[in-house]
């Protein structure tokens, strides 16, 4: 996936477009943290009638599928799904390596299913140990990782985060323990939201550029620095197109490529809990559906008007 520096600038240049007609081509799903405090037939009918195409879903503990039992509630859930017109192109877990519990099961059952991606990671530095020498350590933890997704045909996603200690955060780590593997099997889920935080000026462009052919997977958020209590500047999330993220030049940019994999919304923004995956919401479900819906018409247009 290769990018040069006219597709760069006609990213740029689409802020100064005229208004997008018709729906965007890729296919928009949402991460189904934020649907938490729904599950079964309501899940997948408030997910359609919000206007997705797809559910990122969350087979994780606490998720909507716990790892324990994801042989039988996997493709129960699914089967619920698409039975209401929507996809699963990927489920997000709690794998790190292929020795996190119920790891091989959770490929197996997705592979089973015809579900190809799947979201893993949260790696962190330690302070006190070089970083890296503990590259070289989580290195060979990523192709045991990718020999495994071989065998079930899956692509396992490193999810991009900001943040101290993070490994991910700079895009460029994640490069070197991937770049002798292949794509089809190992890659990043690009999170255009922390990778700003982490580059606002231009190290986003940068990130987007190193990572390549491994962007298998693409999360969109928004957000804005906001002063905290002590003076200092910590970041917010924000609905989408009411933060600092450039999504016309970052489509742009994407539209220059040839991405085909899954493409989620994330609503961190406070949203009366779902923000955090609650079960419980303290504002009325309808709220949510309608924030949902706005920030899903607004990627729509710039999606459509990058041609994606």
């Amino acid at each position: 996936m290769k990018i040069s520096r006219r597709a760069i600038l006609a990213g740029g240049a689409l802020l100064f477009s005229g208004p997008a007609s018709g729906k965007s081509k890729l296919k928009v799903s949402v991460f189904s943290k934020h649907l938490q405090f729904l599950q079964g037939e309501e899940l997948a009918k408030a997910t359609a009638a919000i206007g997705f195409d797809g559910v990122d879903l969350a087979v994780r503990k606490g998720g909507h599928v716990e790892p324990a039992t994801v042989a039988k509630d996997l493709p129960a859930l699914v089967a619920i799904l698409r039975k209401n017109g929507l996809e699963v192109p990927m489920i997000t877990t709690d794998i790190a390596d292929t020795d996190t519990p119920f790891t091989e099961d959770l490929l197996k059952a997705a592979s089973a299913l015809g579900i190809r991606y799947y979201r893993f990671g949260a790696y962190k530095w330690s302070a006190e140990k070089p970083y890296a020498a503990q590259l070289e350590i989580m290195k060979p933890k990523l192709a045991k990782l990718a020999a495994l997704n071989a065998k079930y045909q899956m692509c396992a996603m490193y999810h991009t985060h900001s943040g101290v200690g993070v490994v991910g955060a700079s895009i460029w780590d994640l490069w070197y323990m991937m770049k002798d593997l292949d794509p089809k099997l190992m890659g990043m889920n690009y999170d255009v939201g922390h990778a700003t935080i982490e580059g606002g000026l231009g190290g986003w462009i940068d990130s987007f550029k190193i990572a390549g052919n491994y962007v298998r997977g693409i999360a969109v958020k928004d957000f804005a620095w906001e002063k905290d209590p002590k003076g200092g500047q910590r970041s917010q999330w924000k609905p989408i197109g009411e933060g600092t993220v450039k999504f016309p030049q970052f489509y742009g940019m994407v539209a220059a490529t040839d991405f085909a994999g899954p493409f989620q919304m994330h609503f961190e923004y406070p949203l009366g809990g779902a923000n955090n995956g609650t079960r419980t919401l303290t504002v009325p479900k309808e709220e949510v559906h309608a924030a949902m819906k706005k920030d899903l018409d607004k990627t729509r247009a710039m999606l459509a008007q990058a041609g994606l």
